[in-house]
This record gives structure tokens, sequence and C-alpha cells, in this order.
């Protein structure tokens, strides 16, 4: 329902969440209760995609399945490289904790992308 009254303003709410929570997980990561809260906030975060599909068919024109297999390809793309880029700042010797700052940049960069192609 807050997709339909405005797509590419749910997609950047979605964005925001996944850019704040990821700076809370390495504060929660000493209480399960807490982790578990901010984890599912992240997971549901990842909805963006929901709204992003009918954007993309909106202005795909006569390439709408081609729009849609690259809309799934760029999310599959973002699933290897999150935990890629957490295992390289992990392994650089910080903590585990500090994969929440990679999510940080990386949903941030998500949101410049966004506002520069809006």
């Amino acid at each position: 329902m807050v997709a339909d009254r405005g797509l590419l303003e749910t997609t950047g709410g979605l964005l925001f969440l996944a850019m704040i929570m990821p700076v809370l997980y390495p504060l929660t990561v000493h209480n399960t209760w807490m982790m578990a809260a901010c984890l599912f906030l992240i997971g549901f975060s990842g909805a963006m995609g929901f709204p992003l599909q009918p954007h993309l068919m909106d202005v795909a024109g006569r390439a709408q399945t081609m729009a849609a297999a690259m809309h799934h390809a760029a999310f599959n793309i973002a699933n290897a490289l999150g935990p890629w880029l957490a295992s390289l700042a992990i392994n650089s010797g910080w903590s585990y904790p500090a994969s929440g700052y990679v999510g940080v940049l990386l949903a941030a960069s998500g949101l410049v992308i966004l506002s520069i192609t809006r």
C-alpha cells in the first residue's frame, strides 16, 4: 500500500532504513533480542525490490523483459557483493560487527544512485 503512493519514495525510505540499521547493528550484537530485531529490519529493507520492479516496468517501454532480468541480476550481484566486501573488512582486522558499516556504505551508495537517477 505504501509503494502504491510513491514507488521511488518507498524505495528511498527502504534504502534509508538499510543505511540506518547497519549503524545500529554493532551496538546490538551483545544482546540477542536487540540483534534479532535489528537483523529483521535489515532484512525488511531488502523489500525495496518490490517497489523498484513496477517502476522499471513503467520506464522500460518495450524492453520490460530485459528490465526485469537486469533487475534480478542486479539483486544477485548485490547479494554476492555485500558479503564479499564485509569479508574483506573482517579479514583486514576489523571485528565482525564492523560488517554493518560495509552495509551502511553500500546503502548510502544506493541512495546516491537513486537520487541521481530520479
